[in-house]
């Protein structure tokens, strides 16, 4: 299904999709921890009831993590954080992990960490370091990037300072400039990392076009997906939209 254009995202039919979706959500089986992680962040953002705390906390090992994994740990503390929830053993346990300035020498560990110990309070300034100071046409690809402003942009709020804001502000504009006339960065889940992050860099009215194009691609039974329904992709989308709205 895709919905009439519109040049602003209609209250109306925003409410009629984000209902859809949740409803799709809630018949999904909801396992995995990514999925839980994003799923509670897409409730915890539209201020919805939020039975998928519980299980995502069951999910957590004695140690703090999740899976002992540095991506599930983190995504799970970043979505408990929005609903205020911080494990300090989790922040423990991504520290501890980190070896000289990095996560695994990886750039998606890195950032997924970074951006998880700012939302449990928890500055990092070496790991910021290492990810701008590294930043290299390998990583130059719109989700990389992405999750890299996100991670920077959050340790700066955290802070109060702009200690990453030049190197923000450019690789925004860079991801911007690679944006499709339709709005989209052509698979769902890459651009939903990318509004998302160029929300958080204060870009809200350059991708207001991005958001219609989620609307505009919402299938028929309320999920989205590159080519079936996926959760995550879902679970994203619905994030982006509350944060645009919120924002």
């Amino acid at each position: 299904m895709k919905p009439e254009k519109h040049n602003k995202m209609s209250n109306n039919l925003e409410f009629d999709i984000v209902k859809n979706s949740f409803e799709w959500l809630s018949a999904q089986r909801i396992q995995s921890v990514k999925e839980l992680s994003s799923t509670l962040s897409a409730h915890a953002l539209w201020e919805l009831p939020n039975p998928y705390i519980t299980r995502l906390i069951l999910e957590q090992d004695n140690d703090g993590s999740w899976n002992s994994s540095i991506r599930d740990t983190a995504r799970a503390s970043s979505a408990l954080s929005t609903e205020g929830i911080v494990f300090t053993a989790s922040a423990r346990w991504l520290l501890a992990r980190k070896k000289e300035n990095f996560w695994n020498r990886d750039v998606y560990d890195t950032a997924y960490a970074l951006a998880a110990l700012a939302d449990m309070g928890t500055q990092n300034k070496d790991g910021c370091n290492w990810l701008s100071e590294n930043y290299c046409p390998a990583w130059e690809q719109i989700g990389t990037t992405s999750l890299i402003i996100t991670a920077l942009k959050k340790q700066d709020n955290l802070t109060k300072t702009r200690t990453f804001e030049t190197f923000i502000q450019e690789k925004a504009r860079w991801i911007l400039s690679k944006k499709r006339l339709d709005g989209g960065w052509i698979h769902i889940s890459t651009s939903n990392l990318a509004i998302q992050a160029l929300l958080l860099a204060g870009f809200k009215d350059e991708v207001e076009d991005s958001v219609n194009w989620l609307l505009e691609n919402v299938h028929e039974n309320g999920a989205w997906g590159n080519k079936g329904d996926d959760i995550n992709a879902t679970a994203l989308t619905l994030s982006t939209l509350g944060l645009y709205k919120k924002s």
